[in-house]
């Protein structure tokens, strides 16, 4: 089955051997992100709901690259740090998920940097385009 990497523009050098996402078959299959700015360093230090905010966005990018919207998600795998977070996490979550929602699951883990606070994987159906 053919694969595209996506790799929305501006996007920095991952700190191990990944793509943002890669469509496949018209899903989109979106790398585990981090609150990471285009160097790695992670944003909002100590601030769930602005690193969440920051996660999702990312993950916008990339299937938007890939040719989709958020409506388009059909699965979300969110790491979290802390479940005093879980709140502040799922306040910002509701605003990228207005309507229908998509089916995800929630585990509490350390992340690869101590900063970091919320990590979310997604898988989206954008059509048959790749």
């Amino acid at each position: 089955m053919p694969q595209t990497a996506i790799i929305p523009p501006g996007t920095g050098v991952p700190i191990a051997p990944f793509v943002p996402g890669t469509l496949a078959d018209g899903v989109v299959y979106v790398s585990g992100t981090l609150p990471f700015d285009k160097d790695n360093n992670v944003v909002h230090v100590g601030d769930a709901a602005a690193q969440t905010r920051h996660v999702l966005t990312t993950i916008q990018g990339v299937i938007a690259a890939a040719g989709g919207t958020m409506a388009d998600v059909t699965m979300n795998h969110i790491f979290i740090t802390d479940w005093a977070n879980y709140a502040a996490i799922n306040a910002v979550y509701a605003e990228f998920f207005p309507g229908s929602k998509p089916a995800r699951f929630c585990i509490q883990c350390g992340l690869v940097k101590p900063d970091a606070l919320v990590e979310i994987a997604t898988i989206a159906h954008v059509g048959a385009k790749g």
